[in-house]
């Protein structure tokens, strides 16, 4: 059981960060060049969804994990994604693209958050080691990003939304295959008041260091690919420079598990904070190719590191029946509404200068150095 468990946690990472990895770095690049946006107008547009995930996965998930099991909210979400991306198909104009962002961002990011409350709750139940099946996302992540870069260079840009909805047909058929028996059960369903999370100060502080690293990466994330355009680089280089940052990640998490098991999170989280300062920062100050592709390596510790870190948190603090409403806290203000905020400002900084983006990461990261360091005075 444990190896069925582990290998449908690592086909359903699989399946969701290759869906994840056509629409995160390439979506803005989609609105400009197909749909005719303009940069601000399509930064907005990305901006809102952050802003409606987050509230989706702050209030609509938890809320759904208290009454169905996440089994069956995976089918159900996955289909509902897949059905909802065909209606860019027709949208043209700022309003249509933006009524079916809103309703897009309602139902596809919430399956982000399940499938870390699925692997944290497998932890627990079944002995799976999370930091292998979630190499799995990030191998997905790479063979999307690099199928993309191949596939813009000879068809264009078009080729995003079609590969994004094929993606999704493929994770809605990947959460039909196989369900562990755990995830299928109704007994331990309860709604989980969020007072009952923010008694815990280590969940606190843990999501704010969250908030400041991973929103941080607001700039990478909605205009990393116009940057390299910015630098001359091609499209197909560009899917293979997005990758290597996505190769260390796989790197880290398939070793997380055999080498940071006796490192406490507090040192975790400080490590990663330390790195996102460092590496916003030599974007800032040698905008060049050459840096670009030397700080994509440093995102398996500003991302996988961070990431990594707050899952054991979960492990650690929390019993099963919380950890979806932990998850989804989690996933709406440290992955979406600090990323959406920071979208806004990143984007206005980037029409004046796209080295200032970077710069502004760098200072919002440099708190969470401060936070960590003060964190270890109770290591765990």
């Amino acid at each position: 059981m444990i190896f069925t468990s582990q290998f449908w946690l690592s086909i359903t990472f699989f399946a969701f960060y290759f869906s994840w990895g056509v629409f995160m770095p390439y979506w803005n690049a989609w609105l400009v060049s197909e749909k005719g946006l303009p940069v601000e107008a399509a930064s907005s547009l990305i901006a809102i969804g952050l802003l409606v995930r987050a509230a989706s996965t702050f209030f609509l998930y938890p809320a759904v994990s208290a009454k169905f099991p996440a089994g069956t909210l995976l089918k159900c979400f996955t289909v509902m994604a897949a059905l909802i991306s065909l209606f860019f198909i027709p949208a043209s104009g700022y309003v249509p693209l933006l009524l079916v962002m809103v309703v897009f961002s309602i139902i596809y990011p919430i399956i982000m958050p399940m499938a870390d409350s699925m692997g944290a709750l497998l932890m627990k139940t079944d002995r799976v080691h999370y930091g292998k099946s979630r190499s799995w996302g990030s191998i997905g992540y790479t063979v999307s990003v690099f199928l993309i870069g191949i596939a813009t260079a000879v068809f264009t840009d078009a080729a995003i939304l079609y590969i994004l909805i094929g993606s999704l047909i493929f994770m809605t058929a990947a959460a039909f295959y196989y369900t562990p028996p755990v995830l299928v059960k109704r007994g331990d369903l309860r709604r989980v008041p969020f007072r009952q999370l923010f008694r815990s100060k280590r969940f606190v502080t843990a999501l704010i260091v969250c908030v400041l690293i991973q929103g941080a990466h607001a700039a990478y994330y909605n205009y990393g690919v116009l940057y390299l355009q910015h630098l001359g680089v091609s499209s197909i280089w560009t899917g293979v420079i997005l990758n290597i940052a996505v190769a260390a990640e796989i790197i880290f998490f398939s070793v997380a598990d055999r080498f940071l098991r006796h490192v406490s999170v507090p040192v975790m989280f400080m490590g990663a904070a330390f790195a996102a300062v460092f590496r916003w920062s030599i974007m800032f100050l040698f905008p060049t190719v050459t840096i670009y592709v030397f700080a994509q390596v440093f995102h398996a510790f500003t991302f996988g590191l961070a990431h990594y870190a707050f899952i054991r948190l979960l492990y650690q603090e929390f019993d099963s029946f919380e950890i979806p409403a932990a998850q989804g806290v989690y996933s709406s203000l440290g992955m979406g509404l600090s990323t959406a905020i920071l979208t806004f400002g990143a984007g206005y900084l980037y029409d004046i200068e796209p080295r200032l983006a970077f710069l502004s990461m760098a200072m919002v990261a440099l708190p969470a150095v401060f936070i960590s360091f003060w964190m270890t005075k109770g290591k765990r």
